[in-house]
């Protein structure tokens, strides 16, 4: 268990802006202590250079009382305004529902409308299914409820119309449930009927909620209950009593309309419109999953945006999570001196308690403080986010050839699915994760934790102080924001370890930079890979849409794989004409997890023009047969492909070698299967260290390997890894130009 854990209310600052720092510590930890630092170096392995920080005298860096904070995980919508419901009027209630995960410890709430001014208050009506799965209706006058169902739980993944509706004449409650498409065996229409024992109270000032119901009581945070696992469609409230047998459809009843709402409307906004006019208008808790078909959709189009009206739902989960909405228990405003860099905030309690907050601090707006820029991969690192992928995909040892080892906080993760999930997991309800947001502590973000992503990064930063290189700190959030204009200062940007995941606006920047004359450093492997988008309505979060191509954990289903927050087709560039080869020489081919190996020397090594990058190291050396990993080249590899776009007059420099038959082709690089797919068979999965010049003066480095810079620090970074990155640095550098 984690006895404190935080987060900041962005990634990245500039000198001049503030941070809001929020805390949480577990019961019996009544204080904690806060210390900014600038992080060095991440790994503090037994070979490994060291967890090495720098200190920084801020304000900030003090004692603060511990509390813990509460989590409201689950998606839902709620309608803020107040609404009058009078039940002694009557009233309706219908849905189109497509249930994902049918048989729950509790009821899923599907629309919900209560009273919830007193603690343990009953007083309302939720249309929902029941523990079972059938569709019912709960009703409660504050003193005592009832809940009555069909009796017949839905079939998974398949659309119903539920209606419910109270007669307040004589106190009867039906509710009815219709398959949309009837299966074999399967009756055309459920239903359930009693009269309740108690009259239902009118309520003046109710609560509606769609996808879950709220805990009553708690006027200062909401937090919620009994959320639906699944699709809701066209959600609405009728003021009498119908017949629920005669709705065909919840849009409309020959009955006043209170309130509904059309999903179809506004795709990426937090808000939804209730179309009756009454101003009963929603807002989306926790970023539900929209663009997804609904039940009128039978493959007319794949592209929400050419028809919206097909698109009528919106998938609600229990695990989603877009702002933990804790308070924030400090402030730091940034000094306006305060150098680029990757820094931290060291949280720590006397009991041993610790958790490390990182952040990146950028230059101050428009100008540069170095020649050389690092990317820190922030959304890279968001797609990751509390990834419960490893331990809960029943493949991942066999992939990884190796057994999994649990640090603190994936044990603790593997039991705190509140922390929400990461863009690599199955939501509780099977359906693949389609958004991950900063706003909640992301445990594997941090120093000291395996090699890979941000703390493999801390490697670069590492052994740019060795070698005396000053350098600024760039991310992914600011290139999308800012494009070209935040590169162009530099003569040379390196991309770290592992920049997978990039917007449009981020590809069409570096694409300039490199056009125009810059110099691109890409020290890692399977990088340009997905295409991601992002909002303004959801600041703090991605989407990625992963369809029939790639190495993915899941697949989203037809129709829904394009972005809710552009329209833009999800997938890998790779598929929209946009692989990273025309960029970076080079592409993700193959990946594997038990071992690291080592290049090899080719004959394009020894062409003139790839001098300089031989400078100081032999002609038949093994380059990068050592380090952390064992060799620098391993995990996941990049290789030229000239039909994808490697330059014709590229150099294919070195190939990595030796590789465990645990390395296998991506599936992009088949059209079939076919024997002998893996590293022992194939020379097609390795790695290429790839350079090539532009015709504006710049040029390209690439090497083609996530572990290369785990070999950087290898015998006091003294090793022809480190050599030849210093190589090339330093005549990128060179305001000589190319060619």
């Amino acid at each position: 268990m984690l006895k404190i854990v935080g987060y900041t209310d962005r990634p990245s600052a500039r000198p001049g802006e503030r941070l809001d720092f929020k805390v949480s510590c577990e019961e019996g930890a009544n204080a904690f202590n806060a210390r900014i630092v600038r992080l060095i170096c991440g790994d503090d392995g037994p070979i490994s250079p060291g967890y090495k920080v720098i200190p920084i005298d801020a304000k900030v860096n003090a004692t603060y009382p511990g509390r813990k904070q509460a989590i409201d995980v689950g998606s839902y919508m709620l309608v803020e305004k107040p609404a009058t419901l009078l039940a002694s009027a009557g009233f309706t209630l219908a849905a189109i529902v497509q249930g994902h995960w049918i048989d729950k410890e509790a009821p899923q709430a599907i629309i919900a409308c209560h009273d919830l001014a007193q603690a343990g208050s009953t007083r309302g009506v939720t249309l929902c299914l029941d523990r079972s799965g059938a569709g019912a209706v709960t009703v409660g006058d504050g003193r005592g409820q009832i809940t009555l169902g069909t009796g017949r739980p839905l079939l998974p993944r398949h659309w119903y119309l539920l209606a419910a509706s109270y007669d307040a004449a004589d106190r009867r409650l039906i509710v009815i449930q219709r398959p949309l498409e009837r299966q074999f065996g399967e009756p055309e229409i459920s239903d359930g009927s009693a009269v309740i024992p108690f009259t239902l109270p009118d309520m003046m000032a109710a609560t509606i909620t769609v996808g879950a119901s709220l805990q009553p009581g708690l006027p200062d945070r909401r937090h919620s209950q009994n959320h639906f696992d699944g699709k809701i469609e066209a959600p609405a409230l009728y003021i009498g009593y119908l017949d629920p047998t005669r709705i065909s459809h919840p849009s409309w009843a020959p009955l006043p309309c209170l309130a509904r709402w059309d999903f179809s409307r506004d795709m990426a906004a937090r808000h939804v419109r209730d179309q009756s006019g009454n101003g009963l208008d929603g807002s989306l808790v926790n970023l539900p999953t929209r663009a997804v078909t609904a039940s009128n959709w039978h493959s007319e189009t794949t592209n929400w945006k050419e028809r919206p009206d097909l698109y009528g739902a919106i998938h609600f989960h229990c695990d989603d999570l877009y702002d933990m909405g804790w308070a924030t228990d400090f402030t730091w405003n940034l000094p306006a001196d305060l150098a680029s860099g990757i820094y931290a905030c060291e949280l720590t309690t006397q009991d041993g308690g610790e958790d490390i907050l990182p952040f990146f601090v950028l230059p101050p707006k428009g100008k540069a403080t170095a020649s050389v820029a690092l990317l820190a991969s922030t959304y890279t690192y968001l797609a990751y986010a509390n990834s419960h992928h490893g331990y809960e995909d029943a493949l991942s040892e066999v992939c990884y050839g190796a057994l999994l080892e649990l640090g603190p906080a994936e044990q603790f993760l593997k039991e705190r699915r509140d922390f929400g999930v990461s863009l690599y997991d199955r939501h509780r309800d099977g359906s693949g994760s389609s958004y991950s947001s900063w706003l909640r502590p992301i445990l594997n973000t941090r120093p000291k934790r395996a090699i890979w992503n941000f703390n493999a990064d801390l490697h670069i930063t590492d052994w740019l102080h060795a070698i005396g290189q000053p350098y600024d700190i760039i991310t992914d959030d600011r290139i999308h924001a800012e494009g070209v204009e935040l590169l162009k200062n530099y003569r040379c940007v390196i991309a770290g370890t592992h920049p997978e995941y990039h917007t449009t606006q981020m590809l069409d920047a570096f694409e300039r930079y490199q056009k125009d004359g810059g110099r691109l450093m890409y020290l890692g492997g399977n990088g340009f890979y997905w295409r991601i988008a992002t909002n303004p309505e959801w600041p703090a979060a991605i989407e990625v849409r992963r369809g029939e191509a790639g190495t993915r954990c899941y697949e989203l289903p037809p129709g829904e794989r394009y972005h809710a927050f552009t329209g833009e087709f999800g997938g890998l560039w790779r598929s929209q004409g946009r692989a990273p080869q025309k960029v970076f020489g080079v592409g993700f081919v193959t990946e594997g997890f038990d071992a690291s190996s080592y290049y090899t020397r080719l004959a394009d090594s020894f062409d003139p023009r790839a001098a300089f990058i031989f400078d100081g190291i032999g002609p038949d050396e093994s380059i990068g047969n050592f380090g952390i990993l064992g060799g620098a080249a391993g995990l996941e590899l990049d290789a030229s492909d000239p039909e994808l776009g490697t330059p014709a007059h590229a150099l294919i420099l070195a190939k990595s070698v030796e590789h465990s038959n645990t390395f296998l082709l991506t599936p992009e690089e088949l059209l079939a299967g076919f024997p002998g797919l893996d590293a022992i068979e194939s020379d097609r999965c390795r790695a290429e260290i790839v350079f090539f010049e532009t015709p504006s003066g710049g040029a390209v480095f690439s090497t083609g390997s996530i572990g290369w810079s785990s070999s950087l620090a290898h015998n006091n970074y003294d090793n022809n890894v480190s050599r030849m990155t210093l190589n090339v640095l330093r005549r990128f550098l060179d305001p000589k130009i190319f060619g």
